[in-house]
This record gives C-alpha cells, sequence and structure tokens, in this order.
C-alpha cells in the first residue's frame, strides 16, 4: 500500500486509529473485511499520509453516513470521534478536532474507481453465493432498471447534470439518470451507470449498452418496455443473454403472421433497422438482417390489478420449454427491481443527494450502492440459517437492525463476539416480509401534508426582494 509518513499523527491519536481499524466494527467488519478494503486501496495505487483519515478509516466513516439516520458529514465525524474515545488510551488522549472539513477532503481525496470497485465487487460475491430463483428453469436472471435522482442545486452540479428543461431556470434542481443491473434471487445491484437526464446517448438504453459486461452468457435479462428494440435484443444475444421485457408497442402485434406456438403467441423476424448515428459502420455490418422474436400476449386477471392483458417480447423461443406461464410469472419478478430502488432511494434516501460537485455526487452514489449491497449480505446470511430466501426478510427491518448493533464500538472477546453476531443474524431473520400475494392497496395515502409556500423564483432574487421591501 502506497503512503506518506510526514507529518505523523499525535502518539495516542495514532494508536486508537490502529486499534480501531484492526478491531473493526462487530457488523461491518464481517460484511466489508478489512483485507478486501486495503487490496483494492493497493489496486487503485492510493497514495495518502499517516493522518487520521486514512482511506480505510474515511471509508468506513463515510459508509456508516450513508447508513444513519442523520447523513451529514457533522454526525459522521461526531461518530467517528466517540469510537475513538472507546477505543483509545483513556481521559488523557488529545481529542481529534471535530471540524468536518479534514473528513470531507478526505472523502474527496477517495477515489471513485475504489468505491465503485467494492460496490461491484459486494454485489457479485452475493449473486455467486445465493442460488438462482426457481424460475425459467433455473437460470440466473438479472433485471435492468433506471430511475432518477437530484441533487444540491450548485453551478458544477448543473452543468454536469442540468435540471429538467420544464424546471424555471433557478427554481430547479439538477438531475441524474441511472440505470442499475440487479441480481433477482439476491436483491444485490451488480453495476450500475449513470448520466444527465435528457440529451443525446443519455436514455435508458444507451446507458445499459455501458452494462453489458456484468451480463453473462446463460443469464437472463428482464427489463421494461424501452428495452424492447432490435439493437438492446441483438446486444444481448451476441454475448449469449436472453431478454424478456414488455413490448414497446412501436410495432404492430398480429399473430395471425408469423410461426404459432400457441394462443396469441408466436414467432417472428424483427428486422435490421437504419444505421443510428451513434453506431460504427462496422459494427452495423457485423449485425444479423433480421432477429428470431417471440411475441405473446398473458392475460392478468387477478382483482384489483390495473392491467389486463400483457404483450411480452422474449429470445425465449422453445415453447416447449419456456411456456407462456412461466415467462408471466418470471416478468411478473420484475416489480422486485422497483422495491429494491425504492428501499435504495427512500430508505436509504439516495433519491436527494448531498454533495456540491458532480464527483463527490457519483462517489455519493457509488457509496449507497456499497452500502445498500452489504445489508443485502447480511439479509442473505440471515436468511440461509433461518432456512428462507433473502427476499423474505424485510430491508428496513434489517438495516434498523444493523444500527443499533452497530452502536456496540467496542470489539468484545473472541466468543462473545460470536455470540453477539449470531444474535445479529436471528434478529434480522425475524424481520419476515408477510405473506401478502396479490395484495390490492390505493396509490394514495390518508394524512395531509403540511401547506407550504413554494420558491417560484431563484432565492437570491426573493432574498433581494425581502430586502427591498424591509
Amino acid at each position: 500500500m502506497s503512503k506518506h509518513t510526514q507529518g505523523g499523527v499525535a502518539g495516542p491519536i495514532a494508536r486508537a486509529r490502529r486499534r480501531m481499524v484492526e478491531e473493526g466494527d462487530l457488523c461491518i467488519g464481517e460484511l466489508l473485511p478489512q483485507e478486501r478494503v486495503e487490496q483494492a486501496v493497493e489496486r487503485h495505487q492510493v497514495r495518502f499520509r499517516e493522518r487520521l483519515y486514512t482511506p480505510l478509516v474515511t471509508l468506513w466513516t463515510f459508509l456508516y453516513q450513508v447508513l444513519g439516520s442523520d447523513q451529514s458529514c457533522r454526525s459522521a465525524v461526531a461518530r467517528l470521534l466517540a469510537r475513538l474515545s472507546c477505543v483509545g488510551d483513556g481521559p488523557q488522549q488529545r481529542c481529534p478536532s471535530a471540524k468536518t472539513d479534514p473528513y470531507c477532503k478526505a472523502r474527496q481525496r477517495l477515489p471513485e474507481g475504489l468505491i465503485a470497485d467494492l460496490a461491484r465487487q459486494s454485489g457479485a460475491e452475493l449473486h455467486r453465493q445465493v442460488p438462482a430463483a426457481g424460475l425459467l428453469r433455473g437460470r440466473p436472471i438479472k433485471i435492468a432498471d433506471g430511475t432518477t435522482v437530484s441533487m444540491p442545486d450548485t453551478r458544477a452540479n448543473q452543468k454536469c447534470y442540468p435540471q429538467p428543461s420544464s424546471q424555471k431556470a433557478g427554481v430547479g434542481f439538477p438531475m441524474l439518470r441511472l440505470v442499475g443491473l440487479i441480481c433477482l434471487s439476491c436483491g444485490a445491484v451488480l453495476d450500475m451507470a449513470m448520466g444527465p437526464y435528457a440529451g443525446k446517448q443519455t436514455g435508458e438504453t444507451a446507458l445499459l449498452r455501458q452494462l453489458l459486461g456484468g451480463l453473462d452468457a446463460g443469464d437472463v435479462l428482464l427489463g421494461d418496455a424501452c428495452f424492447a428494440n432490435y439493437w438492446t435484443t441483438a446486444s444481448l444475444l451476441g454475448r449469449g443473454v436472453d431478454l424478456l421485457s414488455h413490448h414497446d408497442g412501436r410495432r404492430r402485434v398480429d399473430f395471425r403472421t408469423g410461426r404459432r406456438l400457441g394462443p396469441e403467441d408466436h414467432l417472428v423476424q424483427w428486422p435490421k433497422p437504419p444505421r443510428p448515428a451513434w453506431m460504427s459502420r462496422r459494427m452495423y455490418r457485423d449485425l444479423p438482417e433480421s432477429l428470431p422474436v417471440r411475441e405473446l400476449r398473458v392475460a392478468v386477471d387477478r382483482r384489483g390489478f390495473r392491467t389486463r392483458r400483457l404483450c411480452l417480447v422474449t429470445t425465449l423461443l422453445d415453447a416447449s420449454l419456456y411456456s407462456a406461464a412461466d415467462l408471466a410469472a418470471a416478468y411478473r419478478a420484475r416489480w422486485n427491481a422497483e422495491l429494491d430502488l425504492r428501499s435504495i432511494k427512500q430508505v436509504m434516501r439516495m433519491d436527494v443527494l448531498r454533495c456540491k460537485t458532480p464527483q463527490m455526487v457519483r462517489k455519493e452514489l457509488w457509496m449507497h450502492l456499497l452500502a445498500y449491497n452489504l445489508v443485502r449480505k447480511l439479509m442473505a446470511r440471515s436468511a440461509a440459517g433461518a432456512g428462507i430466501g433473502p427476499r423474505d426478510i424485510s430491508f428496513t427491518g434489517s438495516l434498523q437492525t444493523l444500527a443499533a448493533f452497530a452502536a456496540v464500538w467496542q470489539r468484545p472477546a473472541p466468543d462473545r463476539r460470536v455470540n453477539l453476531y449470531a444474535a445479529v443474524l436471528r434478529a434480522v431473520a425475524t424481520h419476515r416480509v408477510n405473506d401478502r400475494p396479490d395484495r390490492v392497496e390505493p396509490r394514495a395515502v390518508k394524512r395531509r401534508p403540511r401547506k407550504q409556500t413554494f420558491l417560484n423564483e431563484p432565492r437570491a432574487v426573493a432574498v433581494a426582494r425581502l430586502l427591498k421591501a424591509g
């Protein structure tokens, strides 16, 4: 690990920091071992000085910041100081400053690729450990889905991630679009691509092309209607990956044509469209002139559901292996991605980011995904011990349990530590998701929000008007 040694930390603080790093935390130390972080630091050739905020200390402080209920830098530094006090040499040690400037500068020095690497590693590891869901003959299933997040209205953020054109200048907020690749069986985020909300090559299909390296031959990708096009389908088939998605509605579906496989189920050929501007001529020539695609319509006759009939598109062409009912059940599981994104955005509060520069915004996003994958890892371990599936456990309950046990800073004796970690797993396993098949609820809330006045002009203009009114 490359580092500088000049300007070392005061002796008591250095010893407390070493104890804190070596002893680790009861839960996070189990989910994200110190050796893995040090290997990632070595791979990314991170250089640092022997100060309080080494890459490992900064990473763990940042991680607890996104996991906590108060995600401010002040709260993160206070938590770190509390832990240093617990593992220090006693009341006579010199306490570091509670100012947030050193911590914020240390976060800026952390490479974005380091955090992204750890997030991808944690997701891939969990994907390999959890068996595939019992759908589509046990094939690995991954879900692609997109969403948006907003961030503080700073000049740097606006330049990189402009606000939507529908928002008035000086009143809106910068917006970032992201597409995630999610494992169906365990809910881990395997990879993520991000870009501005609008502009050329910023749509969900363009971002998905950046994630094709995260798909393996034999996988099945679940997606919504925006991925049901020739280019995405051809790219997936070229990697040995099958697609199951909703029909985009742009092509007329006529079940009287093609080769009939069953009622409202047939095989058709999608011809190659004209070359798009983003594709090279060589790549265009290498693509087949047509693609065999299966189109089918399934009925959703459950009372209370909004959609009655769905038209699906898939490259799983063998009706004897993949019946219409099997495909309908698999596509219905795509809704899990919506729940996973809701857990990240609402439960972990990633919907509104806090950082004021694009570089830090991206680091904050990756740190949220790393923290999310670690919670999913805890859920998978707990579920394995209880003999249930990882998705049978509440994400919110698991996060609350992890935060509660994180208060146990001092690492206990080895025998006691094993008992405590077992208690964490048992506690997480008790937070079961209730079995509510085909639950129907109105998409509305009963409690009325407080009435507030919205700012409909730039803040500087509003302040100047108030001062003038005197």
